[in-house]
C-alpha cells in the first residue's frame, strides 16, 4: 500500500486473479465477487462446493477457487442433489442460468425443491439463452425479441414468461426464495446480504434456498450495458419483481406482538 493511501476494497482471495471472458456489463463476474465474498468472509471456502452446467455459467469453475462440479446440461440441481447428499456437511450450490433451470432443467428444478433439497440455487435470468446466440427462452418476456422470436415473444403461441422464484416459493421444500438484481451498488449490496442468508439457512438445514437475479445480456439483447440497465429497470423487473416471496425464517425472528 502506498504511504497515505487506504486500501478501502481489495479482490477476495476465494475469487482467483484471472482476467473474466464474460462480455463488458454482464452480471456474471459481479454475482461471482459476491458469492466469493461471502464465501471468504464465512470461512467456508474449504466447504464449498459448485455445480455450474453448460451456459455462461459453465466457466465459473476457472475463477471460483472453490471445488467445483462440472454437470450436463440442465442437470445441476440432480447433481448438487447427489453432492449434498453425500456431503451433508458441505455448502453446496448451483450456478445456473434460465435456458438451462428453466427449460431443460425444469424438471430437476421443481422436484429438487419439492424435495426440500438442502443446496442453494443461484439462478441467472436474463431472458435469453445468451452463451447459444440468444434464442427465445422460458423467461422471456412478451413481446421481445430474440434471435428465434425476430417479431417478439407471442404468449398465445409460446406460452408466458416462467416466473420461477414465484413458482418454487409454492413447494413445501423451499425454505427461502427471493428475487433480486445487480443493477445497482445498493442492490448489489443487498444481493450480497442475500447471498450469505442463503448459506446461513442451508447451514441451518431447513430447506431448499433458491435465489434468482434479474440479469441483463447487453450481446444478446444486442445493446449497451447502459442500455440493458435500463431495460431491467423499466422492463424486466415490471414482469418480475424484485421481493422475497418466501422466507421460513421472518416467522422465527418476528417480534411478538
Amino acid at each position: 500500500m502506498r504511504e497515505g493511501y487506504e486500501i478501502i476494497y481489495q479482490r477476495p482471495k476465494t475469487l482467483l486473479p484471472r482476467r473474466m471472458h464474460y462480455c463488458p456489463g454482464c452480471f456474471h463476474s459481479t454475482l461471482h465477487k459476491l458469492i466469493m465474498e461471502v464465501v471468504e468472509e464465512m470461512g467456508i471456502q474449504d466447504k464449498t462446493i459448485g455445480v455450474c452446467p453448460v451456459g455462461c455459467s459453465v466457466f465459473a469453475y476457472d475463477y471460483m477457487d472453490i471445488d467445483m462440479q462440472e454437470a450436463a446440461h440442465g442437470r445441476a440441481a440432480a447433481v448438487a442433489t447427489g453432492i449434498k447428499r453425500v456431503h451433508p456437511d458441505k455448502i453446496v450450490f448451483s450456478y445456473q442460468g434460465d435456458g438451462d433451470l428453466a427449460a431443460i432443467g425444469t424438471a430437476e428444478t421443481i422436484h429438487a425443491c419439492n424435495r426440500g433439497e438442502k443446496f442453494t440455487f443461484f439462478f441467472v435470468n436474463n431472458g435469453i439463452y445468451g452463451m447459444t446466440g440468444g434464442q427465445m427462452a422460458p423467461t422471456t418476456l412478451e413481446s421481445q425479441k430474440t434471435s428465434t422470436s425476430p417479431y417478439g415473444r407471442d404468449p398465445k403461441k409460446v406460452g408466458w414468461p416462467l416466473k420461477m422464484a414465484e413458482l418454487v416459493s409454492q413447494l413445501a421444500g423451499v425454505a427461502y426464495a427471493e428475487r433480486l438484481s445487480l443493477n445497482n451498488p445498493a442492490n448489489v449490496r443487498k444481493g450480497k446480504k442475500s447471498i450469505r442468508k442463503a448459506f446461513e439457512i442451508q447451514m441451518q438445514g431447513l430447506g431448499t434456498t433458491f435465489l434468482e437475479f434479474a440479469s441483463n445480456c447487453p450481446s444478446g439483447w444486442k445493446c449497451t450495458p447502459v442500455q440493458s440497465l435500463d431495460w431491467i429497470a423499466n422492463q424486466q423487473t415490471n414482469y418480475y419483481p424484485l421481493d422475497v416471496f418466501k422466507d421460513v425464517t421472518a416467522a422465527q425472528t418476528a417480534k411478538p406482538q
